[in-house]
């Protein structure tokens, strides 16, 4: 690759850090381990000469230039990967993604995606709202399942993209936390890119403003420990804004790597599901409302959970009950 393809950014450092971290501040699409590869690579100088170590302690006042190839284009050859197909019509297409399938392409995810078995069924989507999201106005993480939509053409793409940013859309999750918060909440706090840990995101005075709202189904209490199953509603759509706002307040999603705890629950992956979604389509005038069960996966640790409860109340243990209350409790940052 040739240098002009490539984009210069020429900054000065104001604190003492390693080259790696310092790059990943000032560079936001760059995360970490990226910035060490460009700098293993030979692409970024201090004060005029070439530094390949990743640790290279830089201090104030250093130039610092990073030459930054353009990102390698997407293979967005429809792959037939079978999809679970809740509704469709010539508007849209409503699925139920599964947990681990990723999205759309990007960094480590050229093929594969969601958006590939989607181009198999939909040949004519190419190009609709994005040439590597085709159709695609909202996501979910690669471990979340759930209901996601696909707009089938550039009419559609903007009636509910629309809708997303007038927050008029209604999202339903079920998520499995560890601990028992209140029986209802409403959790502020801005969230954006962790400064510490680029590929995390964080609570952060300085971030966007994201709201979520949360009512506890039921509580359980016995040889695992303590949890509850919450049904949360998010009032904005911020990247993992429900992982990071509910292990923020205290009560991290169970089988969460970035943000949670161990525990002594078996559960197989992260317990948040996108149970339903309402949201008005081209083709109706009143909104519409599209679930996707739990999957039998989290239905198990369900399982698990409601056993070990009965055993506890057998033996004399304390019971867990269904909670409800009309009282809000509001955790802001």
């Amino acid at each position: 690759m040739s240098v002009d393809a490539m984009r210069i950014e020429t900054f000065v450092v104001e604190t003492a850090d390693r080259l790696d971290r310092v790059i990943a501040a000032r560079c936001p699409e760059l995360s970490r381990s990226a910035a060490q590869r460009l700098i293993e690579a030979g692409h970024v100088q201090v004060n005029g000469m070439p530094i390949q170590r990743p640790a290279h302690r830089v201090r104030p006042g250093d130039r610092i230039t990073v030459h930054i190839p353009p990102p390698e284009p997407m293979d967005l050859t429809p792959e037939p990967i079978p999809l679970d197909i809740l509704y469709e019509d010539a508007d849209v297409l409503v699925i139920h993604k599964p947990a681990g399938m990723v999205v759309h392409p990007g960094a480590g995810h050229a093929s594969g995606t969601l958006i590939h078995a989607v181009l198999a069924h939909c040949p004519d989507l190419k190009g609709v709202g994005g040439v590597l999201r085709p159709g695609l106005v909202h996501r979910l993480d690669k471990e979340t399942s759930g209901v996601l939509l696909i707009a089938k053409h550039e009419q559609a793409y903007h009636f509910l993209q629309a809708q997303f940013k007038a927050r008029t859309v209604r999202k339903v999750y079920d998520a499995l936390v560890i601990g028992h918060p209140p029986p209802e909440g409403l959790i502020e706090a801005p969230i954006a890119r962790d400064p510490r840990h680029r590929q995390r995101m964080a609570v952060v005075p300085t971030g966007r403003p994201a709201r979520t709202r949360y009512r506890v189904v039921h509580t359980y209490e016995g040889r695992w420990g303590r949890y509850a199953l919450l049904e949360v509603y998010p009032e904005t759509g911020r990247t993992h804004q429900i992982r990071v706002h509910l292990a923020y307040v205290g009560y991290p999603v169970v089988g969460d790597p970035v943000y949670g705890r161990r525990t002594a629950l078996p559960c197989p992956r992260l317990f948040l599901h996108a149970r339903s979604i309402t949201v008005r389509l081209p083709s109706r005038p009143e909104p519409v409302t599209f679930e996707a069960p739990l999957p039998a996966d989290l239905a198990g640790v369900l399982e698990l959970l409601e056993n070990a409860q009965a055993s506890a109340e057998e033996s004399g243990g304390r019971s867990a009950l269904p909670a409800h209350s009309s009282k809000t409790t509001t955790l802001s940052s």
